[in-house]
């Protein structure tokens, strides 16, 4: 029996789970394919991790452990769908709903200071930010549009806001005191051991990371990010902000940068509103307001406070004379600091570059704005698109090529893996990375309050990165581009091992280059302009904000690209496109009963799970399955099944409705398998006989409120009646 474990993640793609997965599990029933759901939900990591506060029938399994560990095996076929990387508030959000539900949890203590506090806090920890992604990404990972979805985009292509060559929109970015001008970095050259140590200048030493292994052949850096330079920054950004007229917004990546981005979204709000905690500092102190929390945990904190009307008179005036801040949501007056995981890097700059250079302001209406990006690192790529915008206007997706990518991001590489080993100072001083024998491999000079963080990349992870570049530049005859600058310490090193690693290959005929991060951007969009396709290949960060700035240029949105990871052990993860729309998505549906989350993600991550257990597992119905779904898709783009933008037209439910109709007349008509084709021929059939009756049961479910008992942890049985409301359509996939 072939296995295919299919996620239950959150919000939207949890919703649109309760109406596919029925149809999934029919559909793979009669080629020998079970299906496990394993729940890896934010609520399902909470409680895996809490089994001492909970009775036998809330203990849940650690599901996410088990598939990590599978995810290292042969036979691993994994679907994931985009799951929520929890900040803080996201965290307690959660927590409060769960005690809600009876469930016996502690509180999140965020700033622990007993024992028992400090052992709670590091259980929460494993469910924060993309807890996920890292323990299952034993592969790299390959992300493209497929043909049809490009087709479709270029046959109906999305709107783009227009671009004027004297927008005043600039990305602002440190010069120097930033992770970039100070990271140092090495290769191991033999396995051993490291550990982290901070020596104060008092003579006072304390272990930051005790020991931990280090493989031969693996890259180590460090790097600071000086809280003084970075506040003498974001004043100057404030200041341009204020003297262009324009918006001020700050664009960090707090969910997965967990530990280093909320200081730093603490600082741009301290720093703005510097007058008010100045003068409230005694209050702030008693109520325990933390600026790295924003602007919504502190209004949560001086509600019902004797001064809070005057200190909400001090932010106003403060906000009215200062740089005008971008809105998150302008009509609930939720600015851009308000939550650190509202702002996420990836998918608000890909917004802004396809709008045209523009943010909401407070009145809902559009304008430019100076965007804060403190580090340099990546900065460089965001301000070379922006300038790119703005002397060659925005691009016209019916022509605009095409930019897959394949990403270094095996066994935690790169900052992404850095969690563990970042660390605010609690005073001045230095931070040595020893090995056992005590020898020092780097070292930083840091001032109280700054941020020290090391990452690690390992050898195994970069060979396997340079052979899947090189294949899909063979397989696709394109281009490929690796996004290494040569002036930062890490890629340094990096480049160092691709030229020693592209070696091993055949490289005739192929167009391969290495590339500083600005130029790769520059040129990639030349030929992009073009109408021709490059391949990118970049470290784990910049694949995640390549992933989301080409497909929203190219297709209107990310959650349509195929994103597989070929595992090294030889199993296949396929990823679902991203959630960044999730959380509207499901409010809308507990509000008027419409979902219009887009599972086309999730259909092509399934055509891709079917191919790769024909492969591997010798099922040659999983084949047929793979090409009837392929045949499907291509469909289902063709007749533009997928959700309508309001209540009254087709939501989630009716797109997979459509998806199915087509999946069984493909089936049917196939003729590599009789059996199948018998099967599916009656099922086709009833389906087409009661599409309209179908449609109107599934447009009479809209339009009225959902009870589904939870947002992080609803009831599966009303969840699954919210989410299959049409009698007919669960009759025929029911009998299948």
């Amino acid at each position: 029996m072939s296995k295919i474990y299919y996620t239950l993640t959150d919000e939207a793609p949890m919703l649109a789970t309760h109406s596919f997965l029925p149809i999934i599990k029919a559909f793979t029933k009669s080629a020998g394919i079970e299906i496990e759901v394993p729940d890896i939900s934010l609520a399902g990591r909470i409680l895996a991790n809490f089994p001492e506060y909970l009775n036998d029938k809330q203990k849940t399994p650690d599901a996410l452990a088990e598939l990590g560990e599978l995810a290292t095996k042969p036979e691993a076929n994994i679907i994931k769908l985009p799951n929520i990387s929890a900040s803080v508030p996201q965290l307690e959000e959660a927590i409060a709903e769960l005690q809600k539900q009876g469930y016996n949890l502690p509180n999140y203590p965020a700033e622990p200071r007993t024992d028992e506090e400090k052992a709670i806090n590091k259980k929460y920890a494993k469910a924060l930010g993309s807890a996920v992604n890292p323990v299952l990404r034993e592969g790299n990972s390959d992300r493209r549009a497929p043909k049809a979805v490009k087709n479709y985009a270029k046959a109906n292509p999305h709107r783009m806001g227009v671009w004027a060559s004297d927008s005043k929109t600039s990305v602002a970015h440190m010069n120097g005191g930033d992770f970039y001008g100070t990271e140092n970095s090495t290769t191991v050259e033999a396995e051993g051991k490291f550990r982290i140590v901070f020596y104060g200048n008092d003579g006072i030493s304390k272990v930051l990371k005790d020991f931990a292994p280090l493989r031969a052949g693996e890259v180590l850096d460090s790097s600071v990010m000086s809280l003084s330079a970075l506040k003498s920054f974001v004043k100057d950004a404030i200041a341009e902000a204020k003297e262009k007229d324009i918006l001020l917004s700050a664009h960090l990546k707090a969910t997965m940068m967990k530990i280093s981005d909320p200081i730093i979204f603490g600082a741009i709000v301290e720093v703005y509103f510097k007058d008010v905690f100045e003068k409230y500092a005694d209050t702030f102190a008693e109520l325990d307001i933390n600026p790295n929390f924003g602007l919504a945990t502190l209004f949560e904190k001086i509600s019902g406070h004797a001064k809070e009307g005057e200190i909400k008179a001090d932010i106003e005036k403060t906000i009215a004379n200062s740089a005008k801040i971008a809105m998150v949501n302008s009509d609930k007056g939720i600015t851009n600091f308000h939550v650190s995981s509202d702002v996420i890097v990836d998918a608000s700059m890909a917004a802004l570059v396809r709008g045209g250079g523009k943010m909401w302001n407070k009145d809902g209406t559009e304008e430019d704005a100076v965007c804060i990006i403190p580090d340099r690192t990546y900065a460089g790529f965001y301000d070379a698109i922006v300038q790119d915008m703005k002397r060659n206007g925005e691009i016209d997706p019916k022509t605009f090529g095409s930019v897959p990518n394949v990403g270094l991001m095996a066994q935690k590489a790169e900052e992404y893996g850095s969690h563990d080993k970042t660390f605010q100072m609690p005073e001045s001083g230095t931070v040595k990375i020893e090995d056992e024998n005590g020898k020092v491999l780097l070292e930083q000079s840091v001032q109280q309050g700054d941020i020290f963080r090391a990452c690690q990349t390992k050898d195994a992870p970069i060979r396997d990165w340079v052979k899947l570049a090189v294949n899909r530049a063979r397989l696709s005859d394109t281009p490929a581009i690796f996004w290494l600058d040569k002036d930062r310490a890490h890629d340094s090193q990096i480049i160092a091992k691709v030229e020693k690693y592209l070696q091993d290959h055949d490289l005739s005929g192929l167009d391969i280059r290495i590339m500083d991060v600005k130029d790769a951007m520059t040129e990639t969009l030349k030929r992009a302009r073009e109408g021709k396709d490059t391949i990118s290949v970049s470290g784990n960060v910049l694949r995640d904000y390549l992933t989301d700035m080409f497909p929203i240029l190219e297709l209107g949105t990310s959650a349509k690209m195929l994103s597989i990871v070929p595992l090294m052990n030889g199993g296949g993860l396929f990823e679902t496109g991203a959630g960044g729309s999730a959380p509207k998505h499901i409010e809308q549906f507990l509000h008027e009963g419409y979902l219009r989350w887009d599972s086309l993600g999730e259909f092509l991550a399934l055509q891709a799970s079917f191919e790769h257990l024909a492969q591997t597992q010798n099922n040659p119905k999983a084949q047929i399955l793979a090409d009837a779904l392929d045949e499907a898709n291509a469909k289902f783009l063709a007749t533009d099944k997928s959700p309508a933008r309001k209540v009254g037209g087709i939501d989630n439910r009716g797109s997979h409705f459509y998806l199915a109709m087509y999946w069984a007349e493909a089936l049917a008509k196939q003729t590599a398998d009789a059996e199948l084709a018998e099967k599916f021929a009656p099922v086709a059939k009833a389906m087409q006989e009661n599409e309209a009756k179908i449609n109107e049961e599934l447009l009479a479910a809209q339009g009225k409120p959902q009870e589904i008992d939870g947002y992080y942890h609803p009831n599966t049985e009303k969840t699954y009646a919210a989410m299959r409301p049409s009698a007919t359509l669960n009759a025929i996939v029911d009998g299948i």
